[in-house]
């Protein structure tokens, strides 16, 4: 078994077509066929079956698929660090970030990385962290950094970065805008706004909720915080968001944003990386410039 043939099953798990592998591979139909042969021969089980036209993992292929992936993602990534040593300066550094860094943080600090380092190359994926959290398992990011809970997920190692307080926000209009002080009761029937299901807002929103016992009057349902700020600056609804994604609209008078009442609870934005992963000098680079305060506004570092 080579690196070659186990190349080979992700794609015929991916296009489920020969042609197609051999031409993603560069090699004849043939001799595609002759290493399926060969690894079905080397192993003594049958990985590959064809239906309706299709060729298909068996259940033993699919077992071997889930290392493929894994060993497949650490040999690009080898290759890429060892090439890092020929081209001094150079390199390509992937990141994924949850919506409020990847928004509200990280467009001025890779701003600033690449003016410094201008022959870095960087990509950035915006997802929700629990996502974020599965790239960086399975080595497709190089870091990652997300706002969620304090989390142990090894191999990760998350370090934090700075809190990512949550509010309330309302219209100034609203009638919570200007009471001295709210109470959870308050809250409870008054239109509010929900995050998507799978967001961490989402999630500490209903812990917020079950602590205090109060049934919240979720109306609208949205994935799209510009979304939410939009709807709450129309005057009737409130939501819980991250402080750092309201500043500009508290600065222009367009929304207010207020202590969660009796909120236990703390979310901060972390940086990760996967343990199992080297980490080259950039991306030791890219950390230092991260935590540099000169780079840094709004984050309260």
């Amino acid at each position: 078994m080579n690196l070659l043939k186990l190349q080979m099953v992700e794609l015929i798990e991916k296009h489920k077509k020969v042609t197609t592998v051999a031409d993603a591979m560069g090699l004849k139909q043939p001799t595609v066929s002759f290493h399926m042969k060969n690894l079905e021969q080397e192993l003594g089980v049958q990985l590959f079956e064809s239906r309706s036209g299709k060729v298909h993992l068996t259940e033993a292929g699919r077992s071997l698929y889930h290392y493929s992936v894994k060993i497949n993602a650490l040999a690009h990534e080898a290759e890429r660090v060892v090439k890092e040593y020929d081209q001094l300066g150079r390199g390509t550094l992937k990141i994924g970030a949850s919506y409020v860094p990847g928004t509200y943080i990280l467009p001025r600090l890779l701003s600033s990385f690449t003016q410094a380092y201008p022959r870095i190359q960087l990509s950035l994926i915006v997802k929700t962290a629990p996502v974020i959290k599965d790239l960086l398992i399975n080595h497709e990011i190089d870091l990652g950094i997300m706002s969620c809970e304090p989390f142990q997920m090894p191999p990760l190692m998350g370090e934090t970065f700075c809190e990512d307080e949550l509010v309330l926000i309302c219209s100034p209009h609203h009638k919570l805008a200007s009471c001295p002080q709210l109470y959870p009761d308050q809250l409870e029937g008054v239109p509010f706004l929900l995050h998507s299901p799978d967001s961490s807002t989402r999630q500490l929103t209903m812990k917020w909720a079950q602590s205090n016992r109060i049934e919240l009057n979720g109306h609208i349902e949205m994935d799209s915080l510009e979304a939410i700020k939009q709807v709450a600056m129309l005057g009737e609804s409130i939501s819980f968001v991250s402080r750092l994604a309201v500043l500009r609209e508290v600065e222009r008078g367009e929304l207010v944003f207020r202590p969660i009442p009796q909120n236990p609870f703390k979310r901060y934005v972390y940086y990760a990386y996967n343990l199992d992963r080297r980490q080259s000098a950039l991306l030791e680079g890219f950390i230092q410039h991260l935590l540099n305060p000169v780079y840094n506004i709004n984050t309260g570092r």
